[in-house]
């Protein structure tokens, strides 16, 4: 039995290695750092976040859903800041998860997670088209967009051609099912690439190498002095807050995989701090945990955390003996393999189901994408927050009133529900409405909750009726 554990794990660490190489130097190179960063981020994935408690089976690395922010913060504060913006996300991940704040994620409206995703995958999409071509990007979501009607007359054809058939092989590949579990689609789709643009010598932009040792930097005394600027604690918190919430939604779909033990929300969050903070240490990319190569780690037959450990170690050994291998990647196949996972973040089957039944959530999805093109991903995300806790409290607003005239008794009047401001004017509309010259008594023993502002307005209504008395919860007359 402890056999095929060792055996089940070894062989899943190697495919999650085959996995996640291609989409660390991809990750890297579309985050406008040197791509040996993303190798260290995935190896301490690997040794750091993988060999402490938290999800069992998920990996984790430097993902697609933190492209976009790590790129706007390396071209505002240069990437010799990344390292202290990366210390300290995994120092604010520790003290959350130190006090037992990892369960609060799962908290988060599930429409602004997709439409968080949604909003990055598009921007990574539009901005990756350009790489395909070896074109350069505009720096801001909409001028990526906006910039795409002019993009044909500046792309590289040769280039385009390499992107485009490296995207047609992750699909076609992905299809044969018994071939993608023993050799992962990515790693076809840029070995492919790589093959073909060496044997034809192409004349396309490759990968720049410049070694583990150079790429490493350790962040000095001047870079902890900019955490006192608020755009770079800004910054921070963000890397922290998404980063978190991305590795716990993914810990839940990883825990819908399997049958084993379930993720501890608080330790997974101290995982993924620790992981951050080595990252920052070494100048590093952040880290989340990724649910392709989690995906990957469950379907390939891992039974314990020893796969997702190994998986560091083989990046590590390929880092360490095969760093000149890089240079010979197409920048445009690792473009074509970022448009797929940019592709995959936006939930297009989701909204089809929220669609059908909860069309307010995918108003809340689509403003929160929307947001995140127009402007950034960290006002997008507070955007999408304030919708969904708007559209939650005008959800839970219902009040309805009943009337029942009783002849010369007068009129009786029931509130039912939740009275809150969101609701006044419909209830004052009710009550406006009654005769003038008629006598009202008002129940409100049907109400579960009121607020300051309505019980206000009864009050005033009350006492423009000719009524002395206070709203009480036995009734008003008037």
């Amino acid at each position: 039995m402890r056999c095929a554990v060792v055996k089940a794990d070894l062989f899943a660490s190697v495919v999650v290695f085959l996995v996640a190489l291609p989409l660390c130097v991809g990750v890297a190179v579309a985050s406008g750092v040197p791509a040996e960063l993303g190798l260290v981020t995935g190896i301490v994935g690997g040794l750091v976040a993988g060999a402490l408690p938290g999800s069992r089976l998920q990996v984790s690395g430097p993902a697609a859903g933190l492209t976009v922010l790590v790129y706007e913060a390396v071209q505002r504060y240069g990437v010799e800041a990344l390292g202290v913006l990366v210390l300290g996300a995994g120092l604010v991940q520790l003290g959350l998860g130190a006090l037992r704040l990892g369960r609060w994620f799962r908290a988060v409206s599930g429409a602004v997670v997709q439409g968080m995703l949604a909003g990055i995958g598009l921007v990574l999409v539009a901005g990756q088209v350009y790489a395909l071509g070896d074109a350069a990007a505009p720096a801001s979501g909409l001028g990526k967009l906006a910039g795409l009607v002019s993009l044909p007359g500046w792309v590289d054809p040769v280039a385009l051609s390499v992107g485009a058939a490296t995207i047609a092989v992750l699909l076609l590949w992905s299809r044969w099912r018994r071939g993608a579990r023993v050799v992962p689609a990515p790693l076809v789709a840029v070995a492919s690439a790589a093959l073909v643009t060496g044997v034809f010598d192409l004349e396309v932009r490759r990968v720049e190498v410049r070694g583990l040792v150079e790429a490493v930097r350790v962040p000095t005394g001047a870079d902890f002095g900019r955490l006192m600027e608020v755009g770079v604690i800004g910054t921070v918190v963000a890397f922290a807050l998404i980063a978190s919430a991305e590795s716990l939604f993914s810990a839940a779909a990883v825990d819908r995989m399997h049958s084993g033990a379930r993720t501890g929300y608080d330790r997974e969050l101290i995982a993924q701090g620790a992981g951050n903070t080595v990252c920052g240490v070494l100048g590093a990319l952040p880290m989340t945990a990724v649910i392709v190569r989690s995906a990957a780690n469950v379907r390939a037959g891992a039974r314990t955390k020893a796969s997702r450990v190994l998986h560091g170690v083989w990046l590590l050994v390929f880092t360490a003996l095969l760093p000149g291998a890089l240079a010979v990647i197409p920048v445009a196949a690792l473009a074509g393999l970022l448009v797929h996972a940019g592709c995959g973040l936006v939930p297009v089957r989701e909204m089809r189901v929220l669609w059908r039944g909860h069309r307010g959530e995918v108003v809340v999805l689509g403003v929160t994408a929307v947001a995140i093109v127009v402007g950034n991903l960290f006002e997008g995300v507070l955007v999408g927050l304030a919708l969904a806790v708007a559209k939650t409290a005008w959800d839970i607003s219902h009040v309805h009133v009943e009337t029942e005239d009783r002849g010369d008794a007068g009129i009786v009047v029931r509130v039912l529900g939740h009275a809150t401001f969101l609701r006044l004017p419909k209830l004052l509309d009710a009550l406006e409405g009654l005769p003038r010259d008629r006598v009202v008594r008002l129940e409100l023993d049907g109400l579960r909750h009121m607020d300051h502002a309505c019980a206000a307005a009864l009050e005033g209504w009350a006492a423009g009726r000719g009524e002395e008395q206070g709203v009480k919860g036995e009734g008003v007359v008037a």
